[in-house]
């Protein structure tokens, strides 16, 4: 069985949080501290939670990404592998980038994977602004960072 049919595909693209990506790949962006959508939403097949403390546990595979509140990644080598990993399992499976809010960190870690995807570090935040939440990437370390990201190292 591939990874796609095993995941049961991407998002849908008008659903709520998705993220499109200019490859064409599918991400969803959520703030943990609302429920799930309703409506038999289907989960992800995939998680990166951004927190400063571990998430509770998840039916879907997850990976904690140490986080703290408006600040930046704990490991920031450990970040680019996994946001990486998030950015490759996107092109067909259900992958889901959050934290508590659903925007700073959230943010700029999809803005981070929109760099990962061909968008310009320098262009990145505005375009995850535009199609995704206009309040992504909420400080100005966390917007720099993302333009620090095009740069490996």
């Amino acid at each position: 069985m591939s990874a796609l049919a095993a995941s049961g595909g991407t998002w849908d693209a008008d659903g709520p949080g998705v993220l499109a990506l200019p490859s064409g790949r599918l991400i969803r962006g959520r703030a943990l501290r609302r429920p799930l959508p309703a409506g038999g939403s289907p989960v992800p097949a995939y998680a990166v939670y951004l927190l400063g403390g571990q998430p509770p546990p998840v039916p879907w595979e997850a990976h904690w990404l140490r986080w703290p509140d408006f600040r930046l990644p704990a490991d920031r080598a450990q970040a680019r592998a996994v946001l990486t990993e998030a950015w490759r399992r996107a092109a067909d499976e259900r992958v889901e980038i959050a934290c508590y809010g659903g925007r700073g960190r959230t943010g700029t870690a999809l803005a981070c994977v929109a760099v990962l995807d061909g968008v310009p570090p320098r262009e990145a935040v505005a375009y995850v602004r535009r199609h995704y939440d206009r309040h992504a990437a909420e400080t100005p370390w966390q917007r720099a960072y993302v333009r620090r990201f095009g740069t490996p190292g």
